[in-house]
C-alpha cells in the first residue's frame, strides 16, 4: 500500500461506517462522531485504530471505567447463571443491589427501591409516586430553571429547556418551572397544591452548577410546610460521581437535608443499562399497590449484578477520597491554564467556562466576542485525542471514570491551552 493510499484509508472507512449508520439508524442523535470498537480503564479506541482518552465516560455512566475486571466478572457470571426472569421473581443480585444501596444511604425504615432501566424511567417513577402521593387533589409540581430530567412525556415536562418540549406539546400538563436560585419564586409558587418539588442538587445539562447556598434547605423547608415531597434527581450526580456517594449527602451541596425521593441512575450500572426510584421512610407512599406501575426489564439480574460491582468496587478500592483527591488536584491544575476561566461542580463533574483570554465589560459584548466556541474547542480535542464535552455555549463538561488518574490527565492539561486557542 502507498503512502497516499495508507493515508485515505481511515477516511474511507470513517465514511463507510457514517453511510451505514444513516442507511439502518434513526437520526434523532445526529451523525456520530466515532466508531469506538474497544476500552479499557479511561481509552477507548476507534475503528482506525486512533485511542482516546474518554474525559466524559459515557455521559457519567461509566463509573469504574471500560471494561473493569471487576464489573466484567460479575456481568459474566450473572448472564452465565441467570439472565432475565421478569419482574414476577426476584434474584440475589437485585435484593443485593437494593440492599447495598440503603446501606450507602443509610435508609431508614420503610425505604424501598424500585428499579428500571434509565434516569428517565425513574424520574417517570417518581413524577407518578408524586401524582400518586397526592391522591389527585395536588396537581402541580414545580421544576427548576435549566433542569434536565429526561426525554418521555412526564420526565420532559420537568426538563426547562423550551426546545426539548415544544414539539411535543401539550404535553404532560401540571408542571411549573420556577427562576434557578430564586428563593422568594419559590415560595410564591409553592402552596397547598404542590405535589412535589423535583430538584438536580448539581445540574449537568446547564454547564455543572450547584444552588445557591441555603437553598436546598429553602426547597425541603417550603415542601414540609406544605405537606410536598421533595425528589432529588441524582442520576448524573450520584455513584461517587461528586465524590460522596450522592451529592447531597456532601455537606456543602446538600446542608444536610433529607429528601422524600431520590431517582439514581447512569453511574449505578457502570455501563449496563439501569435506573433506581428510591422512596425514604415515610415517603413511601406512592405506587404502593401491585400493577400501579412495573416494567419488564427492570431489575434484572445482570443490571443488578453489574450496578453491585459498581457499588463494592468503589467502596473496597475506596474510590470515594480517589474522586476528592484528583479533583482537587485537576482544578488546581485548570485554574492555571489560559482560557479557563469559572471551574465549576465538585469531584468528577466539573463545568469549565472558556474566555479564551477574554476581558472587559461584557455589557458591551467586547468579551463575549472572543469567548470561545465549546464545540469547536470539543472538535479539537477529539481531533487530539481527547473526548470532553461542549455541553453549552462557552462551557465545556468534564466526567471521567471515577477511576482516573493525574498521570492520565496530565496531557490533556498540557494540551488545553492550544484546544481552547486553536
Amino acid at each position: 500500500m502507498s503512502e497516499a493510499t495508507h493515508q485515505q484509508a481511515p477516511t474511507d472507512q470513517a465514511q463507510t461506517w457514517r453511510d451505514d449508520f444513516s442507511r439502518v439508524l434513526s437520526p434523532v442523535f445526529g451523525s456520530p462522531q466515532l466508531d469506538l470498537v474497544r476500552g479499557e480503564g479511561s481509552y477507548v479506541w476507534d475503528a482506525a485504530g486512533k485511542k482516546y482518552l474518554d474525559l466524559l465516560a459515557g455521559i457519567a455512566v461509566n463509573a469504574l471505567g471500560h471494561c473493569h475486571p471487576a464489573w466484567v466478572k460479575a456481568i459474566t457470571e450473572q448472564a452465565s447463571t441467570l439472565g432475565h426472569i421478569s419482574n414476577f421473581f426476584t434474584s440475589p443480585a437485585q435484593i443485593g443491589l437494593a440492599e447495598k444501596l440503603h446501606e450507602v444511604l443509610d435508609l431508614p425504615a420503610g425505604s424501598a427501591v424500585f428499579f428500571s432501566n434509565s434516569g428517565t424511567e425513574a424520574n417517570e417513577a417518581a413524577f407518578k409516586m408524586a401524582r400518586r402521593a397526592a391522591g389527585g387533589g395536588r396537581p402541580f409540581i414545580i421544576a427548576i430553571e435549566g433542569a434536565f430530567h429526561g426525554r418521555t412525556m412526564g420526565a420532559l415536562a420537568l426538563t426547562a429547556k423550551e426546545a426539548y418540549r415544544e414539539p411535543f406539546a401539550p404535553g404532560v400538563p401540571g408542571v411549573v418551572h420556577v427562576p434557578y436560585g430564586d428563593v422568594e419564586a419559590l415560595e410564591a409558587a409553592i402552596n397547598e397544591n404542590t405535589a412535589a418539588v423535583f430538584i438536580e442538587p448539581v445540574q449537568g445539562e446547564v454547564g455543572v452548577r450547584t444552588h445557591p447556598a441555603g437553598y436546598l434547605t429553602a426547597v425541603r423547608e417550603l415542601t414540609t410546610k406544605v405537606g410536598a415531597l421533595m425528589i432529588l434527581d441524582e442520576v448524573q450526580s450520584g455513584i461517587g460521581r461528586t465524590g460522596s456517594w450522592f451529592a447531597h449527602q456532601d455537606p456543602e451541596i446538600g446542608e444536610g437535608i433529607t429528601p422524600d425521593i431520590i431517582t439514581s441512575a447512569k453511574g449505578l450500572g457502570g455501563g449496563m443499562p439501569i435506573g433506581a426510584t428510591i422512596t425514604v421512610g415515610d415517603a413511601n407512599t406512592g405506587l404502593l399497590e401491585a400493577g400501579q406501575h412495573g416494567t419488564t426489564f427492570g431489575g434484572n439480574p445482570i443490571a443488578c449484578a453489574a450496578g453491585l460491582a459498581v457499588l463494592e468496587t468503589i467502596e473496597k478500592d475506596n474510590l470515594l477520597d480517589h474522586v476528592s483527591e484528583v479533583s482537587d488536584w485537576l482544578k488546581a491544575q485548570l485554574a492555571e491554564v489560559d482560557g479557563i476561566g469559572e471551574i465549576t461542580g465538585k469531584g468528577l463533574l466539573l463545568g469549565l467556562e472558556l474566555t479564551g483570554g477574554a476581558s472587559g465589560d461584557s455589557a458591551t459584548g467586547a468579551a463575549d466576542a472572543q469567548v470561545p466556541d465549546s464545540k469547536a474547542v470539543a472538535a479539537r480535542a477529539l481531533e487530539a485525542g481527547f473526548i470532553i464535552n461542549p455541553v453549552a455555549p462557552g462551557r465545556v463538561r468534564l466526567a471521567p471514570p471515577l477511576t482516573i488518574t493525574t498521570d492520565e490527565l496530565t496531557p490533556f492539561i498540557e494540551a488545553l491551552p492550544g484546544l481552547i486557542t486553536g
